[in-house]
This record gives C-alpha cells, sequence and structure tokens, in this order.
C-alpha cells in the first residue's frame, strides 16, 4: 500500500477516494475519524489519508489526484448559450446554467 493522498478536510479524503475507486483502483482511507484525538497527538498526524492498496496502480491514482487538485481556470469565460460572463470558478452559467 502507498500513501496518495493526506489533507486535513476528510469531504476533501472521500471525494478523492470516489473519484479513484471510479477508474476501478482500490483505495483505503486511514485516520478517518482520528480527529478526535487532536491534542493528544499532533493535528498532522490526525489527518485523514487515502491509501492506494496495489503498488502498481499508484500512477495512474496520482494522476487522477494531479487532475482533480489542479484549478481548472485562472480567466473569466463567457457562456456560449446567453452570453453572460462568468467567473473562473463557475463551472456552469450563473445566469442559464449552461456548462462551460
Amino acid at each position: 500500500m502507498k500513501r496518495i493522498y493526506s489533507c486535513e478536510n476528510h469531504f476533501l479524503i472521500i471525494n478523492a477516494k470516489n473519484i479513484i475507486d471510479g477508474l476501478g483502483i482500490e483505495t483505503f482511507v486511514k485516520n478517518e475519524f482520528a480527529t478526535g484525538a487532536i491534542g493528544e497527538i499532533s493535528a498532522f498526524d490526525c489527518w485523514p489519508e487515502l491509501w492506494v492498496v496495489n503498488d502498481c496502480d499508484y500512477d495512474k491514482a496520482a494522476n487522477a489526484i494531479e487532475l482533480m487538485t489542479q484549478p481548472k481556470s485562472s480567466t473569466t469565460w463567457t457562456c456560449e448559450n446567453c452570453s453572460e460572463i462568468n467567473e473562473p470558478s463557475f463551472e456552469l452559467c450563473w445566469n442559464c446554467l449552461h456548462e462551460h
């Protein structure tokens, strides 16, 4: 087993797990319920960790994590459907809900 991702945000760990599981790669979440031990042990040691069970799947899983953590865009975009200008954080047009 190899650790593929660690983050203080449990939601992001589960999101990464779902993405990698969707690729058919078996994963395991370690420290999933360790946040209750903060204070007794270091907060960093309590962060949930995502591990890939089979080492041969590590590279494929690492690529998925890299794509997940990269910003989608850093510029505004114009909706093809209604011509509304949208901020980079929007994946759907705020006006008509058309996909970017």
